[in-house]
């Protein structure tokens, strides 16, 4: 007779947004990479996620059965009823909720077991980005997790998530940190393309909380006039961002290009003589690994999340958040060094290549056994 310890898992995954979604971020690709993963390995893998105006209801994602229903703002309403409708026809043994925005509190859903999936917790920090009443409904809707998750296994993808989780009631020894990967067989080092001039970059979403506004004012005090600074990204802070840097002075020398493909991407990260990156909080920093792995340094906050994936003069620089003067000058101090770009680059892939998808799905693997097996003994 089979037991979960030998056969493969049968796994819901409910998460706001598939890897396809246009408002998809890093949490997704996460997601993705962890669970798409686990179907390489043998395990049944369905993800119940919103979608957006005018996408298919069904798809495949690298063998991951999707099923959208909803948008972004009606999901949170629709969710439960759609797994109520398809349970039976699923049979999961585990239910995973990545709690990536408001929480759908799935351990109400049924008596199966569930994992909590914490890339990070907004906090007060959804008070930067949304109004205040929307802000006030994602603090609010966070705040009963100790409560509503009572006895259930959490997954976190940093220790500073971990640390944020143990602040709010979550028992320590029920956390399991497991850290994201990377594609170090993508993202490689070519010094050849590096950029003749100074050149540093910021990837990801133009948001108001990502903190690019400090990125362009920092860049504008390096006072480094042959230096440029490419972003790359889209958002709707984009166009305060371009005013900025226009009212700084500095707009002939930064770079905006938009959302960028894979290929664009690499490009960038092999160009930089930098990647700055400026949240105040995150789950992790995978962009910065994918900088490192391509042999690129990195200038960020000491944030927290942000803090695990920089070695401090090792892989880069990290700076106290907000403090663009401090950023301002470790730009100077790469761009008046070259040779010191390049062996912080070196130290920088050598520490990214200790982080895999691989490695990261085989721990998870092993974390969903356990949950089930322990469900099935108990």
């Amino acid at each position: 007779m089979s037991t979960a310890a030998d056969r493969p898992l049968r796994i819901v995954v409910v998460n706001w947004q598939c890897r396809d979604n246009p408002l998809a971020g890093g949490a997704e690709i996460h997601l993705h990479e962890i669970f798409g993963g686990l179907v390489q390995r043998g395990h049944d893998v369905t993800l119940l996620c919103g979608g957006w105006p005018g996408c298919p209801p069904r798809a495949e994602l690298d063998g991951i059965a999707v099923h959208r229903v909803g948008t972004r703002q009606s999901f949170p309403f629709k969710a439960r009823a759609y797994w109520n409708a398809h349970k039976d026809e699923w049979r999961p043994d585990v239910i995973v909720e990545d709690i990536n925005k408001v929480p759908l509190y799935t351990p109400r859903w049924s008596d199966l077991p569930v994992v909590a999936l914490v890339p990070h917790l907004f906090g007060p920090t959804a008070f930067r980005e949304l109004s205040f009443p929307l802000a006030s409904a994602v603090w609010l809707a966070e705040r009963p997790l100790p409560l509503m998750y009572r006895g259930v296994p959490f997954e976190a993808i940093s220790d500073s998530t971990r640390d944020d989780l143990v602040q709010r009631g979550i028992p320590k020894d029920s956390i399991r940190v497991i850290f994201p990967g990377i594609d170090t067989s993508q993202y490689t080092p070519d010094t050849s393309v590096r950029a003749d001039r100074p050149t540093f970059a910021y990837l990801g979403r133009l948001q108001r909380y990502k903190g690019v506004d400090l990125v362009i004012r920092a860049f504008a005090e390096s006072g480094l006039h042959d230096a440029v600074l490419e972003i790359a990204g889209a958002g709707n802070y984009r166009p305060s961002l371009e005013r900025l840097a226009q009212e700084l002075g500095v707009a002939e020398r930064v770079r905006f290009l938009g959302r960028i493909d894979e290929t664009g991407k690499q490009a960038l990260l092999r160009r930089a003589w930098a990647m700055a990156f400026a949240s105040p909080k995150e789950g992790w920093g995978i962009t910065n690994l994918e900088a490192a792995a391509s042999g690129t340094p990195v200038i960020a906050s000491n944030s927290p999340g942000i803090r695990e994936s920089v070695q401090h003069e090792v892989t880069g620089f990290l700076v106290t958040h907000g403090d663009t003067v401090a950023m301002a000058q470790a730009m100077r101090r790469l761009a008046q060094d070259r040779s010191l770009v390049e062996r912080l680059g070196v130290a920088a892939r050598q520490f990214a290549t200790g982080f895999t998808w691989e490695r990261a799905a085989a721990h998870t693997e092993a974390h969903l056994r356990e949950i089930v097996s322990r469900r099935g003994n108990g």
